[in-house]
């Protein structure tokens, strides 16, 4: 004789074995970059002076790992495992839609990823990420300060959808950091 399992439980075993292999330790990576409409729209508008990037890495410290973790699963960069490259390659996204990307620039953008965080745990997610940013032109620093944004997000219980519910954010969270950024005045007055 031939049992069949009611279909509500079969749903419920479905979302619970997927949900263990996305707890199970799974390496993931962020998506890669795509740049923000309206940071470009602002950096066009701006009347800055055309602009390279230049080098940007990682200050050690809590809340600033090489892959972020979310629930026993890893979160890495996708451009070169490093997200001090992440961060420079959205600059350079944005700078050159808006047309003021120039490698031999005297203005160079640099600095240091400081913090760059998920934290995923049932009802709000969160993301925390800062970075110190520091423009110099022909040698003499014109901008040095720390940018920092705090994003939230739903979660849910089931590892399944929260994990890439949080690995689609990363790219926001790091448009949200260059808006900050380039609301700044002085940032925009250091590359004029």
């Amino acid at each position: 004789m031939k049992t069949t399992m009611p279909l509500g439980r079969a749903l419920v075993l479905t979302v619970l074995a997927s949900s263990a292999v996305m707890a199970g330790g799974c390496s993931l990576t962020a998506p890669r970059y795509t740049a923000s409409l309206d940071n470009v729209q602002k950096l066009k508008d701006s009347g800055i002076a055309p602009t390279k990037v230049g080098t940007f890495h990682s200050d050690s410290g809590k809340g600033n790992a090489t892959n972020i973790s979310m629930r026993g699963s890893s979160l890495a960069s996708p451009y070169n495992n490093s997200y001090p490259d992440y961060l420079a390659e959205a600059l350079k996204q944005e700078l050159s839609l808006a047309g003021k990307l120039a490698p031999d620039a005297q203005i160079e953008v640099a600095g240091a990823l400081q913090k760059n965080d998920i934290d995923v745990p049932l009802g709000t997610a969160s993301g925390d990420m800062s970075a110190r940013f520091i423009v110099t032109r022909g040698g003499t620093v014109r901008y040095d300060q720390v940018k920092s944004i705090h994003d939230e997000w739903e979660s849910s219980f089931v590892a399944a959808i929260a994990i890439p519910r949080a690995q689609q954010q990363y790219p926001i969270m790091v448009q949200k950091l260059l808006a900050a950024l380039y609301a700044d005045p002085a940032f925009i007055q250091a590359l004029k």
